[in-house]
């Protein structure tokens, strides 16, 4: 304490100067119109500033959490998309009605990736504690990712389209021929189907998307669009070149698709392709699936 008044003692002109512009200034702002503007106007921009620069930083620090609210508004709205198109195919089929597609969409996020490799896997941080099984179907807000490859309880490796090793049926939208989406290493944007009959009427710009033919993805999920039209190496069929809607260098929110029917319809195939083979409890499985089609088998 003796200190501190040893200081201001010896200091106290420094702090009598100080005190004396700080009533100066006072009295400036106070009793002087222009001075006092100028003060207002550049203490609000000051303000201003400030607020602002708070304002980008909380905003980015949030960017996460908005993000996750798109990815799950995203997800409702491809739910409801996917049960008008099943909806509208019911109503387009009286004489026999179809069963409804039963899936849900669990939402994950991008912990890994790679793009400059032939076999380009991702690891998303979702896996078998989340209901996740390999050959289930991944997309995202823009389209078709890829598929799960392997599962662990907590993470799954999905193999992207930009794989050489995948291979998803598909379909153009107006014409409703299918073939097969296929990638060649390079560009992390551009597939190509094969197996496109040559008296196909394909266009350039026409929407390719899912057939619905496999247990992995519902019909209609969009997949590219076609940029150009060529020839197959034997010259029989078309090769077209397609342009991918799944931004992969950006990819970070994805969702899986859990079909429930798809255990039931692949031991219903199993046994007709292989009825011998086909045992009691197999059988039994089948026939309370059957019965009981709001409890599938998983």
């Amino acid at each position: 304490m003796r200190a501190l008044i040893d200081l201001i003692i010896q200091k106290k002109h420094w702090f009598v100067f100080i005190l004396l512009e700080v009533i100066s200034l006072a009295f400036l702002f106070s009793h002087n119109g222009y001075q006092k503007s100028v003060y207002f106007t550049t203490a609000n921009d000051v303000v201003g500033t400030t607020y602002n620069v708070i304002s980008s930083i909380t905003s980015y620090l949030h960017l996460k959490e908005e993000n996750q609210a798109l990815e799950a508004k995203n997800q409702y709205l491809r739910k409801k998309l996917l049960e008008m198109q099943q909806q509208m195919a019911q109503d387009s089929v009286k004489r026999m009605p179809a069963l409804p597609l039963k899936y849900e969409l669990v939402s994950a996020q991008v912990v890994n990736m790679t793009l400059h490799k032939s076999n380009n896997l991702i690891t998303i941080n979702k896996g078998e504690a989340d209901g996740i099984r390999p050959e289930m179907g991944v997309i995202c807000s823009q389209g078709v990712v890829g598929i799960v490859y392997m599962t662990s309880r907590h993470y799954s490796i999905v193999i992207p389209l930009l794989n050489t090793n995948s291979k998803v049926s598909c379909r153009l939208r107006h014409s409703e021929y299918f073939g097969s989406l296929i990638w060649e290493r390079g560009y992390a944007n551009i597939a190509y189907i094969t197996s496109i009959p040559r008296h196909a009427p394909v266009k350039v710009k026409e929407i390719v998307e899912t057939n619905g033919y496999s247990d992995v993805f519902p019909a209609g999920l969009p997949i590219g669009q076609v940029v150009r039209i060529g020839d197959s190496s034997d010259g029989m069929s078309y090769m077209l070149k397609v342009r991918l809607f799944t931004n992969f260098t950006t990819l970070r929110e994805v969702s899986v698709i859990t079909n429930y029917t798809s255990a039931e319809r692949h031991m219903l195939e199993e046994i007709a392709q292989n009825p011998e083979k086909a045992d009691s409890t197999m059988l039994e499985q089948l026939k309370e699936a059957t019965e009981k089609p709001d409890n599938p088998i998983r």
